[in-house]
């Protein structure tokens, strides 16, 4: 692997207006690897382009990425682009790993799309950039593959416009397309850029534009012109008058504009093929946001609830989040954290104002991929990892301790599907726990769960290739051998009606006893809003310090619902009444009386199994969409339509995780290997009464030890 250079103190030290933090995010195989290698050779920061089938990217360094030829965790690094410090972090395609996106999104303060010239948006390409929505954060669009068979430009800006609601802003004309594309036309500059193979795209040769395309360029121009003087009351003046702006007004109106999520330019080329990423570079530099460009970060005093906020400044008082963990077998646990304002020095002390405790800062890590380089101190607008922090998590927030705030958290998706894992041997038992505890640290879409009526641990992921994933790395980095099970489908239960409940917990055996007694109050809420806990204890009929262990019995009584043993979700529960013992009541009992209330409740208000459906989309031939369309409608599937696209059908379906073990198998047989397919968690939703009778009676069987072996 290509060996990076040292980052200088004075490279270091650019002032805050020349720093970009940005992601490349993407559907799987739309080329944001590879984009991100070309990013780096050309900024000088490796001397060698990675290759992703040769397994020399310097992104992916991970054996299981190497072996896939596919990204598994967001990797972190810093370049440098004509005196502008790039902090980049190239991000997860698949949706497996969508953690790994949505974390890195919460932290960037800008984003380039890679789009595929030929596939357009993709599923997982809308699922990113509505994460980028979530989060507020501006980005450009690179359609890449032009020289890909069936590549289509105008066709992909246009799926961008109808499928993600974006304004676009070409910036570019390819010349040539598909086997003859060579280069692009910067629309404001009027200039060609034709790249050449023998020096690796390292250098383009400044052309005028081609006589052929002098028509679609000026129309082309005339339209963007139009676009970005919308935006601005200023240049719309001048454009209604006839009047054409000068490009240094019109980058800058356009600048405005992409902070402000109003457009969104567009650059083409072809990474693979070392052609179109320098413009793209120029871009970052002139569209995307600084740190002083972006409002205070916002976030709340622990101590009095209020908000507050913090500028994103060197001077200003130190606030970071912690975004990532990750478990280094050189250094131990290293924690990534976005120093959003003042700076972060080693060998002193942070507060992590979401704990409440002292964490000790060891070392600072600049990191590129999985190198590391040590540095004394850290800055506002920098991405580091820590060596040191014991107790922090993803989403805590680090801060001066006489000046506490905390930062928004980041929101991670349920888990899906879960298997049984039983360690091989002894040794191999006191293992796994350590590793299983290292893994959820580092990924917080991983749950573990003890079964302790089988005697198995049940791991909880995102998706197969997850939970395999894991598994795999539990191996290799842990030396855990384990007996896995088959993947199991992650259903849930809730209730369909209101209803009450009580709990009554009494006992006596000489000596002081044991006095708890609540009644509760159920209702249903809307499918993923949750569970909501309100106290309506009046006149003191329950003393205050026996209504959290009442909550907390009620919570542990959620993990094993009354249906089939699943976690009861959406629901509200209110605490209205209950007594209390002078001498025999303890928080011990009013936590057993709470759960004693909410089985006793839930049996009554109509108790129902929910089970995750996916998002389908299958990419065909169309002489096997017939097959395909039947083989999902008898899959409890709800076809939502299809997409013609080149020479073949996209189809997008609704379809139950349940149906969906072994579909990879079944597509390719069906379609001869020519189809593909991928698939997101959607929703939940009730299970037909007739499968729910099955799956109660195997979740009876399923508690018989060994069987899911």
């Amino acid at each position: 692997m290509a060996v990076p250079t040292t980052i200088t103190t004075e490279q270091r030290d650019v002032p805050l207006d020349k720093v970009r933090n940005i992601g490349i995010i993407a559907h799987i195989d739309a080329g944001k690897t590879t984009t991100t290698e070309r990013i780096l050779y050309y900024t000088g920061r490796s001397y060698k382009i990675g290759d992703i089938d040769e397994g020399t990217t310097q992104m992916d360094w991970m054996e299981q990425e190497k072996e896939r030829g596919i990204t598994i965790v967001s990797a972190a690094t810093t370049t440098f682009w004509k005196g502008f410090r790039f902090n980049i972090i190239d991000t997860p395609g698949h949706v497996d790993f969508t953690a790994e996106v949505e974390r890195s999104l919460r932290v960037l303060d800008g984003g380039i799309t890679v789009l595929d010239a030929e596939e357009g948006v993709q599923s997982q390409s809308e699922t990113v950039w509505h994460q980028a929505d979530k989060y507020a954060v501006p980005r450009l669009c690179f359609i890449n593959k032009m020289d890909k068979i069936g590549a289509d430009f105008r066709a992909t800006i246009k799926s961008i416009e109808e499928r993600l609601g974006a304004r676009c802003a070409p910036m570019v004309v390819p010349i040539g397309r598909e086997n003859t594309f060579k280069g692009v036309i910067d629309l404001l500059t009027r200039k060609a850029y034709i790249w050449h193979t023998e020096d690796l795209g390292a250098h383009a040769d400044e052309e005028d534009v081609p006589a052929d395309l002098k028509v679609e360029v000026e129309k082309s121009r005339a339209q963007l012109i139009e676009r970005i003087s919308e935006t601005d009351d200023i240049l719309l003046e001048k454009f209604l008058n006839g009047e054409e702006p000068s490009v240094e007004e019109l980058k800058t109106a356009l600048r405005r504009a992409v902070i402000g999520y109003k457009l969104v330019p567009i650059y083409a080329g072809s990474s693979l093929r070392n052609k179109g990423v320098q413009p793209l570079l120029d871009a970052v530099v002139d569209y995307l946001p600084s740190p002083l460009d972006l409002p205070p970060v916002g976030g709340t005093d622990p101590k009095t609830e209020e908000k507050i906020t913090r500028k994103r400044t060197k001077e200003e008082k130190f606030c970071g989040l912690a975004f990532k963990i990750q478990i280094d077998p050189h250094v131990g646990k290293l924690t990534y954290v976005r120093i959003y304002s003042g700076r972060l020095q080693s060998g002193s002390y942070a507060y992590n104002s979401t704990k409440g405790s002292t964490e000790r800062v060891g070392r600072l890590l600049l990191m590129h991929a999985n190198q590391r380089e040590e540095i004394k101190e850290a800055y506002a607008g920098e991405i580091v990892a820590v060596v040191g922090f014991k107790e922090t998590i993803t989403g805590d927030t680090v801060c001066d301790k006489d000046h506490p705030i905390i930062l928004e958290k980041i929101t991670f998706p349920e888990p899906v599907i879960s298997l049984a894992i039983e360690p091989k041997t002894k040794n191999d038992q006191e293992r796994m726990g350590y590793a299983l505890q290292r893994l959820s640290e580092e990924d917080p879409t991983f749950k573990i769960k003890s079964n302790l009526e089988t005697n198995q641990t049940i791991i909880w992921g995102m998706g197969e290739l997850h939970l395999e994933i894991l598994v795999d790395r539990m191996k290799r980095e842990f030396k855990v051998e384990a007996n896995v099970g088959a993947p199991q489908v992650a259903y849930k239960e809730t209730i369909k009606k209101e209803a009450e409940g009580e709990g009554k917990y009494i006992r006596q055996s000489g000596g002081r006893g044991q006095y708890g007694h609540c009644f509760i109050r159920i209702a249903p809420k809307g499918r993923g809003e949750g569970y909501e806990w309100i106290n309506d204890i009046k006149g003191g009929a329950i003393p205050k310090e026996f209504i959290a262990p009442i909550e907390k019995g009620i919570k542990e009584a959620m993990e094993n619902g009354v249906v089939a043993g699943f976690p009861l979700v959406d629901m509200q529960v209110t605490l209205y009444d209950g007594t209390y013992h002078e001498v025999d009541s303890s928080e011990v009992a009013f936590k057993i009386a709470g759960s004693m209330a909410l089985q006793h409740a839930v049996k009554q208000a109509s108790p129902t199994l929910l089970e995750p459906i996916m998002k389908v989309e299958v990419t065909t031939p169309d002489e096997f969409m017939g097959d395909i369309i039947g083989d999902l409608g008898a899959k409890r599937s709800q076809i939502l339509g299809t997409t013609k696209r080149g020479h073949v059908t996209v189809i997008l379906a609704m379809v139950p995780l349940a149906e969906l073990s072994g579909y990879a198998t079944t597509l390719r047989s069906m379609s001869k290997g020519r189809a593909t397919y991928y698939m997101e968690p959607s929703h939940y939703e009730e299970v037909p009464r007739n499968i729910q009778e099955k799956i109660i009676e195997a979740s009876g069987r399923a508690r018989t030890p060994g069987e899911n072996r």
